[in-house]
């Protein structure tokens, strides 16, 4: 790293109009087609809608996540890109609009919520401490406020050391970051289970938190990415940002792609090797009436093929191999959520088999407008560089 002081030459842009011009229309097409599911397939449309319910939290509260790892690592290289990241924390915001239909349908979908199946099940007796509405609701509630605090908070003192460019405004930071972790851990766990693990409520698995907050970090980092690349494009950013810097993001995603996969491994290997029938069930649909397929094409998708795209240096710099890698991430995420969210479709519509059609790619085009709006009216006419953070002229010289 460089030890001679760059001198800062940041000029405020707008943002790219392409964030409107496809976002919006993307949005309303969305909007209408899951109001259109809900009145023809109701069911079909709710496990849909978690699907985008838990891409959206891990596009926003991954992001939340990213900007307290830079505060608590002390990390250098990712200042020029952290405004993105607490811009791209807005988007959580958004999870409420997806949650509700879900909240209003519970009764359809999670079979926990059947009182008279629960006092007769040993099982879903005893975890109904746990599984019920009331609470349910009120982890949901809680978890959207805590972080939502959060969000505001980095967010306010981010911008407030734009003017001020205090170093007391990173140590604060810092300490805030050490409550968000715990915090966060839990709260990302909740979600996995709460909206898709307790879809199977007698399924046990120790470990299905971290497998999704796994696909959380990559996607987070994956959007994270291609808003970069396309802010650096449209001349928001400045130009001291290359390839150096990008590479810390092709290998962060890169690793998060391997840990996932180590995940999914050991998650399916235990549960095979112990050949307990509370465990093993969950597998057995997706290893049969064409699931087996998609089962094995999930190793491909989310783990072989990003792996292979970014495994060499070259491709962790480059900036249209990393677009690729990127976008690759994120669908490969849908596909991973669509994995573990639609057998139970299967199973409670008497179904066989994956669906895909205009209801899936309907919620896909909700998920993709919010993404691109909500960052909108969260970034557009401010500062996308943290311009008065003391580390950013050591974090312009980074050099790997």
């Amino acid at each position: 790293m460089s030890n001679h002081e760059t001198k800062i030459n940041y000029i405020k842009k707008d943002l790219p109009k392409g964030f409107l011009k496809f976002g919006l229309p993307l949005l309303i097409i969305g909007i209408v087609s899951a109001f259109i599911a809900y009145q023809v397939d109701p069911m079909r449309a709710s496990f849909n809608n978690i699907i985008s319910l838990l891409l959206i939290v891990s596009v926003g509260l991954g992001a939340i996540f990213l900007v307290a790892l830079e505060h608590i690592a002390g990390a250098v290289w990712s200042v020029p890109f952290r405004r993105i990241a607490e811009h791209q924390g807005f988007i959580f915001l958004a999870t409420p609009l997806l949650a509700l239909p879900i909240l209003f349908n519970m009764h359809d979908i999670y079979e926990w919520t059947h009182l008279n199946v629960v006092v007769n099940d040993p099982i879903l007796y005893q975890k109904s401490p746990y599984l019920n509405t009331e609470f349910f609701y009120a982890r949901s509630i809680g978890i959207f406020v805590v972080m939502s605090i959060f969000l505001f908070t980095y967010l306010r003192n981010s911008t407030r050391q734009d003017t001020t460019q205090s170093q007391k405004t990173t140590k604060i930071n810092a300490l805030i970051s050490a409550v968000f972790m715990p915090l966060f851990a839990i709260s990302i766990t909740m979600v996995a289970i709460d909206y898709a693990m307790s879809l199977e409520p007698h399924w046990f698995s120790t470990i299905f938190g971290v497998y999704y907050f796994a696909g959380t970090f990559a996607t987070a980092m994956a959007v994270l990415t291609l808003l970069t690349l396309k802010l650096k494009s449209n001349g928001n950013l400045l130009k001291e940002i290359n390839g150096n810097h990008y590479y810390s993001m092709g290998g962060l995603m890169f690793a998060f792609t391997a840990f996932w996969m180590y995940m999914a491994f050991s998650q399916y290997m235990l549960i095979w090797y112990a050949n307990i029938p509370e465990e093993t069930f969950w597998f057995l649909p997706r290893m049969e009436n064409g699931w087996e397929y998609l089962s094995i094409g999930l190793i491909f998708i989310k783990f072989i093929i990003p792996f292979g795209l970014l495994l060499n240096r070259n491709s962790k710099m480059n900036p249209s191999r990393l677009k690729l890698a990127a976008f690759w991430i994120i669908g490969a995420h849908i596909y991973d959520m669509y994995w573990l969210v639609m057998p139970t479709y299967n199973r409670m519509s008497g179904t066989e088999g994956p669906v895909f059609g205009w209801i899936e790619l309907g919620f896909i085009s909700l998920s993709a407008g919010i993404i691109l709006v909500f960052y909108y009216l969260a970034a557009n006419k401010k500062n996308h560089i943290p311009i008065g953070d003391p580390k950013l002229n050591r974090a312009l010289d980074f050099r790997i």
